[in-house]
């Protein structure tokens, strides 16, 4: 293997347990997330990695803060223009779209 495929799979790992202390932290020390954040996405930029949209969402583009629903984010779904589902950061008022894609049904 290549020097550059185990840098690419150990930044994929970090960004994991990066994500996961913050998640973990978040109510005790929401600046100590935040900057578990701000690694996360250092390393994912440095080692040319995409954060995993599973994470991505959870992540304010603007302020970089880890975004957890009822605590620092509002969720809310709206109906124009085809559903959306917005998330809003409560500390830097940046607004999330993502549009909901109904799940085909398979028929026999």
């Amino acid at each position: 293997m290549s020097w550059k495929i185990i840098e690419k799979e150990i930044a994929k790992e970090r960004i994991e347990i990066l994500f996961d202390l913050a998640r973990k932290i978040f109510n005790s020390n929401p600046k100590l997330a935040n900057r578990y954040i701000q690694l996360m996405r250092k390393i994912a930029m440095k080692a040319r990695v995409k954060i995993p949209l599973k994470y991505k969402l959870f992540i304010c583009k603007k302020c970089n803060s880890l975004l957890i629903p009822g605590k620092n984010c509002r969720v809310r779904i709206k109906s124009e223009k085809g559903t959306k589902v917005t998330f809003t950061c409560l500390n830097c008022n940046s607004i999330k779209r993502y549009p909901v894609v109904k799940e085909k049904t398979i028929k026999n």
